[in-house]
């Protein structure tokens, strides 16, 4: 049963809208998401241009991830939105993904 990445890719046009919402990952989102079950979770300024960062997550399987869409993202999502509403200068992008291979170091 292949594990499930997942990543959030947000992009802001305010550099302080930035920071604030990577010390919101930092100081909660990502534990909360993990609480909710994911099995591992990271927050990645992303190098470039523009003011890119990804939440990237992992979840033991499609069912666990299935289980967090229904019973968790909406409320978490809501939370995120009640902080940082578009009009800030945000743009999301969600990807889903089954891992294919993977090595550490």
């Amino acid at each position: 049963m292949p594990e499930i990445a997942y990543t959030v890719a947000c992009t802001f046009t305010d550099p302080e809208v930035a920071e604030s919402w990577a010390a919101w990952l930092r100081d909660g989102h990502l534990a909360d998401v993990c609480a909710a079950g994911a099995i591992a979770a990271q927050a990645v300024k992303i190098d470039g241009d523009a003011l890119r960062y990804e939440a990237r997550y992992r979840f033991v399987s499609r069912a666990a991830f299935d289980a967090y869409e229904r019973d968790h993202a909406p409320r978490l999502r809501a939370e995120g939105l009640a902080k940082f509403p578009l009009d800030l200068g945000l743009t999301y992008e969600r990807s889903v993904g089954e891992i294919v291979s993977a090595a550490t170091g």
